[in-house]
């Protein structure tokens, strides 16, 4: 009999099979599982094959993520870093020590702060002014649909009182017109393109910084949800492609091709030619990515009645849908036909409902391909189009993270949205009623990447260490089995993995080592957890 390359030992070991949740060892030769079992596969073990006992562990199929920006996240590490934290006046001391350490920068670039730290979510560019008045700042927010600059970067950009919004965007102001220091949606590429582009080689790096972090947080494959150029941001592709062929790129990646909404079908030949070219290893690009709508902070996403105003009262405003939806029929129907998985951006009811419209016309147009067409965010879902994931084989592509109550959601969006629709956030717990398949991200950077915090509050809706002891929509909560699925098979579906996501004989060896085993331990206690290594392929690629 020959013997093992790996075999883990006095288990748990969860291997995602519904037939048979539980065994106690696996054994991996090269880069696939090849047996799963119990103390029959000590036969199994020779003299040189690595032996991991785990005791008091737990051996898990590894984490995915089926909507996350890695590129943008690593890059970000590098820079003026307002995460961690809500406080104005931290922001503000960041911004200034950053801007002391790096002089001979001509920008300051970064982001990360939250929209709840500042009186309406709108920070104002005299407090950036106060802390660097001599160059341009430019800081993107925490969801990365609004930005906050300050006078320099306004002048540069040419931006006055006199300045009009872009079709998909706002420029906030003052009383009188003038440029307020926050920009919505669209609005940001008015001052992002004066912004210094970076070079391959510092993408080249944040790609490897965010791969080493994410690999610490035992996931082994993602989806990157943004290829192309977008908001003053260049095209994160040539990272991925140059780590593929140096074969630093561990971990199993597809990305999703941006749909630029400016321009209509005329692109799809250059997204085939994209997907032809982006192909090496562990890499492919065979996703479109379609922003539908903005987000319900800043009053952009797509909605099927108005928003509220302050005293309660309906406004004018239903948000925008960045894409005519008889267009986006034609679009997807024409992806469809071209074996493309359509990835949308889709956060309110009306945006959800027009993603879907799409789907469904590319299912009566082409038949049912195979393509797992997935909606991303899911705010707000309407309950008349719960049932319409499952008849269309549409993928429900959840965040978990933002089920929850915090200061964003209690003060910027459920007073806004009104008891009904506010109602209707974040239903995984419908959507998987109804029958629909779960797959689940992080859209980090807007979010933490950690699976273990996601799991955490899909489980609990409720953040971990939250001292609010309200659950967010309880009968929207997810069973510890179906979360995992989510993190783990859903989002391998998703992500085109299909020899990943459970652990069974013949697949491949991407798998996580937790400290301890979260489904005997109290639900409130699984963001406590930590990875305790990960393997992809058989190799592990990181170790506590």
């Amino acid at each position: 009999m020959s013997k093992a390359d790996l075999v883990f030992t006095h288990g748990p070991v969860h291997t995602g099979d519904p037939a048979r949740t539980r065994a106690s060892a696996l054994a991996v030769t090269g880069e696939r599982i090849t047996a799963v079992g119990h103390d029959d596969l000590h036969a199994l073990i020779g003299p040189d094959t690595e032996v991991v006992d785990l005791r008091g562990k737990v051996l898990l199929p590894g984490f995915q993520d089926a909507h996350i920006h890695a590129v943008f996240g690593g890059t970000e590490l590098a820079e003026c870093d307002l995460t961690g934290t809500v406080g104005v006046e931290d922001y503000l001391a960041r911004i200034r020590e950053f801007a002391d350490a790096h002089p001979d920068r001509p920008w300051i670039t970064g982001g990360g702060w939250s929209m709840e730290s500042f009186e309406g979510g709108l920070p104002t560019r005299q407090l950036l002014d106060a802390v660097v008045p001599d160059r341009p700042v430019y800081l993107v927010n925490r969801d990365h649909h609004g930005a906050w600059a300050n006078t320099r970067a306004l002048e540069l950009a040419g931006l006055t009182k006199e300045s009009a919004d872009p079709v998909d965007g706002r420029i906030e102001r003052e009383p009188d017109g003038t440029p307020s220091g926050t920009l919505q949606e669209g609005a940001t590429g008015l001052v992002s393109r004066l912004v210094p582009p970076s070079t391959p080689a510092a993408r080249l790096a944040g790609l490897l910084r965010a791969q080493e972090l994410l690999h610490s947080l035992g996931i082994t494959g993602w989806q990157d949800a943004m290829l192309g150029v977008y908001g003053g941001n260049p095209d994160p592709s040539d990272a991925y492609l140059a780590a593929a062929r140096a074969g630093t790129l561990t971990a199993r990646v597809n990305g999703a091709l941006w749909w630029d909404r400016e321009r209509g079908a005329e692109q799809i030949d250059e997204l085939v030619e994209r997907r032809r070219a982006l192909s090496y290893g562990r890499f492919r690009a065979d996703s479109v990515k379609i922003m539908q709508d903005g987000v319900a902070e800043n009053f952009t996403a797509a909605m099927t009645t108005p928003y509220l105003d302050g005293c309660g009262c309906p406004t004018a405003n239903s948000g925008l849908s960045f894409i005519d939806p008889l267009a986006l029929r034609s679009y997807v129907t024409r992806l469809d036909a071209l074996d493309f998985q359509v990835h949308f951006h889709a956060l309110g009811d009306r945006a959800v409902r027009e993603a879907l419209d799409a789907v469904e016309a590319a299912v009566e147009a082409n038949g049912r391909r195979g393509n797992r067409h997935h909606l991303a965010h899911l705010q707000v879902v309407h309950p008349d189009d719960m049932e319409r994931f499952a008849r269309l084989g549409a993928v429900a592509n959840i965040q978990p993270l933002w089920a929850a109550h915090e200061p964003q959601m209690d003060e910027l969006t459920i007073p806004f949205l009104g008891p009904e629709r506010a109602s209707w956030q974040y239903p995984f717990g419908s959507l998987l009623r109804a029958g629909a398949t779960l797959a689940a991200g992080s859209d980090w950077p807007v979010s933490s990447p950690d699976p273990l915090a996601g799991l955490h509050v899909a489980v609990n809706r409720k953040e971990p260490g939250a001292t609010d002891e309200r659950v967010f929509l309880p009968e929207q909560r997810l069973d510890l089995t179906t979360a995992v699925a989510a993190y783990t098979a859903g989002s391998a579906h998703v992500n085109g993995h299909d020899e990943t996501g459970t652990l069974l004989p013949g697949m491949l060896a991407d798998l996580v080592v937790l400290d301890r085993d979260i489904f005997t331990a109290p639900p409130e206690e699984i963001a406590e957890a930590r990875v305790h290594s990960t393997y992809v392929g058989g190799t592990r690629v990181y170790s506590a």
